[in-house]
């Protein structure tokens, strides 16, 4: 896939303002926490965090086609993180990455919020399928559930 690349940390902002953006859009609805969204949630300090331990970004891809669009945090088989600007949501660009990813690393399994509903949808249409294994999100009362291939 000739736009997707290895994060380097010349993206760390760019990948920050992803995460934080794409979360707030699509987690503020379930969580109903802007203290965490607004306050703590901050792309700077993210983007900081990249610079001053750049391995973290050694398991990161980004989709690039001029200008990063979205990106992937492959951990092992498992797909850690998956965000694609809001603005480019809807264009290919995360089925690409998860292709990428399963092609490339064996991608097998990854967790998602029960409730978010549209990326459940999106999974199952890349070929995923729901488990019955759960664990908690981390801080919160909200569930995640496995999906694998």
């Amino acid at each position: 896939m000739q736009n997707i690349r290895p994060a380097t940390t010349n993206d760390a902002s760019r990948i920050a303002e992803i995460l934080v953006f794409t979360k707030r859009l699509h987690y503020r609805s379930i969580f109903n926490n802007d203290q965490y969204s607004f306050g703590e949630m901050q792309v700077l300090p993210l983007a900081q965090d990249y610079l001053q331990h750049p391995e973290q970004l050694k398991r990161i891809w980004v989709y690039d086609d001029g200008f990063v669009k979205g990106m992937i945090f492959v951990d092992g088989k498992e797909v850690r993180e998956l965000y694609i600007d809001s603005f480019f949501q809807k264009q290919g660009i995360g089925r690409k990455l998860l292709e990428f990813a399963i092609k490339n690393f064996d991608v097998q399994y990854l967790w998602v919020l029960e409730k978010n509903v549209g990326a459940i949808k999106f999974y199952q249409n890349c070929g995923f399928q729901l488990t019955k294994e759960t664990m908690p999100e981390e801080g919160s009362d909200e569930i995640n559930i496995k999906m694998i291939r």
